[in-house]
C-alpha cells in the first residue's frame, strides 16, 4: 500500500513539504531549516511567513521532538500494508447528515477555525459531500466568513481572524467549482478580496488553496473574461510580491499560471493593460526569476516577458535591467525547446521589433547572446525561430564585427551573406 498522506503538521509551511530538519523560530513557528534559512539569509526576509510577524531574532531551534514523531511516523507508514480506514473516513457521512446544521452554525461560532477544520476533513476526497455543500449554500457561507474574517483582521490585527480566512479559503478549494453559477459566487467581492488578501499575507498553503481556486474559475470560464470582475491591478501586485519572496518553486509556478492567465484575458483592454503590468515592476520581478529558475518556471517567465515586450514600455524596462539580456540568453539551448524559442522571440523583440538601444546589443555580445544565435542556425530549431536568429544577425553583424571578442563564425555567415 502506498505510504498515507503526510499530516499537515509534518510539512514545512514555506515549501509544503515533510520537514527533514524542523526548527523553530521565535514567534513559535516550525519550519524545515533549509527552507526557512533560504528565507532569513538569502532572501534577507526578517518576519516570519507563517505569520508574518516581525521576527525578534534568526536564531533557530531544533525541534527535537517533531523530528522524531515524523520518523516514527513514516517507519509505521513505510510498513504497514493494510489496515483499517482512518478515523475521518468514519465520520464523513455522520458528518454529511450534519452538513446543513454545521453551516448554520459556523458563522456564530467563536470556534471557526476548528470548524472549517472540521468541515475540511469531512468533505476530502468525498464528492457527494462536496455537491452537498454547494447545493445548502456553501459557498456564500464561506464568502461571509472570509469577508468577516478579513475585515477583523485588519481592524486589530488579530492573526486568528486572519487563519480563518484561510482556513474558509481551504475548504473553498476543496470545491471543483466547475458550474458558472460556482464561479459566480466566488467571484463577488466577499470571495475575491480575501483571496488577494491570501496571495498577499496568507502561508504558503493558503497562497496554494487561493491559486488554486483562481485556476478553477479561470477554467470553469471558459471565453468569458472573469477578469472583469475582480481588481486586476491589484491582482497583478500581489502575484509579483509572491514571485518576489521566491518562497517555492511550486509557488512560483502557480502564481505565474494564474499571472499568465490574468495578462491573457485583459488584453482585450488594448496596451493600457500591457503598460500597467510594467509599471508595477513585471519586467524585474520575472527577469530576477530567471537565474534559479526550474522548467517549468523558467518557461512561464519567458512567455510573459515576450507579452510584455511587445509593447515600448516592456522594451524599454527590459533594456534598463542591467541583467536582461544575460538572464534570457542562459536559458537559451540550456533549459528547453519551448524556453529557448521563447528566449529568441523576447531577444528579437527587444532588438528588432523597434529601435535598440546600444546597451542592449552590447550585452547580446558579453553574455555570450551572439554565440548562442550563430549556435541556432545550426540547431535543431524550428524554421520561425531561425528566420528570427537570421534577421538579428544580419540586422546587427556590421555592429556586432566592431566587437574583437566576436566569434569568427558571425564574420563567416556575414560573408555568406554577401
Amino acid at each position: 500500500m502506498a505510504m498515507e498522506e503526510s499530516p499537515q503538521l509534518f510539512l514545512c509551511p514555506i515549501s509544503m513539504e515533510l520537514m527533514e530538519d524542523p526548527v523553530t523560530v521565535s514567534t513559535g513557528v516550525t519550519y524545515d531549516r533549509r527552507s526557512i534559512e533560504r528565507w532569513f539569509f538569502k532572501y534577507g526576509k526578517t518576519t516570519c511567513p507563517a505569520t508574518m510577524q516581525r521576527v525578534a531574532s534568526l536564531d533557530l531551534t531544533p525541534n527535537h521532538t517533531l523530528k522524531r514523531v515524523i520518523a516514527s511516523w513514516q517507519d509505521r507508514a513505510s510498513t504497514s500494508s493494510s489496515g483499517p480506514s482512518s478515523p475521518a473516513d468514519a465520520l464523513k457521512p455522520m458528518a454529511r447528515e450534519r452538513l446543513p446544521s454545521v453551516l448554520a452554525g459556523i458563522e456564530g461560532t467563536p470556534f471557526k477555525v476548528t470548524a472549517l477544520k472540521g468541515l475540511r476533513l469531512c468533505m476530502a476526497g468525498d464528492q457527494v459531500a462536496r455537491d452537498d455543500f454547494v447545493a445548502c449554500d456553501g459557498i456564500q457561507v464561506l464568502g461571509r466568513v472570509m469577508a468577516q474574517a478579513l475585515a477583523e483582521s485588519g481592524a486589530g490585527g488579530e492573526f486568528s481572524a486572519f487563519r480563518t480566512c484561510e482556513e474558509a479559503a481551504a475548504v473553498l478549494a476543496t470545491l471543483p467549482l466547475s458550474d458558472e453559477e460556482s464561479v459566480d459566487l466566488v467571484l463577488r467581492p466577499e470571495c475575491m478580496r480575501p483571496m488577494v488578501a491570501l496571495v498577499q499575507r496568507g502561508s504558503a498553503e493558503a497562497r496554494l488553496h487561493a491559486m488554486s481556486i483562481l485556476a478553477k474559475v479561470s477554467e470553469a470560464s471558459g471565453a468569458r473574461n472573469w477578469t472583469d470582475d475582480v481588481d486586476v491591478d491589484d491582482m497583478v501586485k500581489s502575484l509579483l510580491d509572491l514571485l518576489s519572496d521566491g518562497a517555492s518553486s511550486k509557488l512560483s509556478s502557480r502564481a505565474l499560471d494564474v499571472l499568465i492567465d490574468v495578462t491573457a484575458r485583459s488584453r482585450s483592454r488594448g496596451a493600457r493593460r500591457g503598460k500597467g503590468v510594467v509599471e508595477v515592476g513585471a519586467v524585474r520581478v520575472l527577469v530576477e526569476l530567471l537565474p534559479e529558475a526550474d522548467r517549468h518556471v523558467a518557461e512561464r517567465a519567458l512567455l510573459l516577458l515576450k507579452r510584455l515586450c511587445k509593447c515600448p514600455e516592456g522594451r524599454l524596462a527590459f533594456a534598463e535591467h542591467g541583467l536582461a539580456v544575460a538572464a534570457v540568453v542562459r536559458t537559451v539551448l540550456r533549459v528547453s525547446g519551448l524556453a529557448t524559442r521563447l528566449a529568441v522571440n523576447v531577444l528579437w523583440l527587444v532588438s528588432c521589433a523597434a529601435r535598440p538601444t546600444e546597451r542592449v546589443l552590447d550585452d547580446m555580445v558579453a553574455s555570450g547572446g551572439v554565440a548562442k544565435l550563430l549556435a541556432l542556425l545550426q540547431a535543431d530549431s524550428s524554421p520561425s525561430t531561425k528566420e528570427k536568429v537570421a534577421r538579428m544577425l544580419r540586422v546587427h553583424g556590421a555592429f556586432w564585427r566592431q566587437y574583437p571578442c566576436i566569434p569568427a563564425d558571425l564574420k563567416d555567415y556575414l560573408k555568406f551573406l554577401k
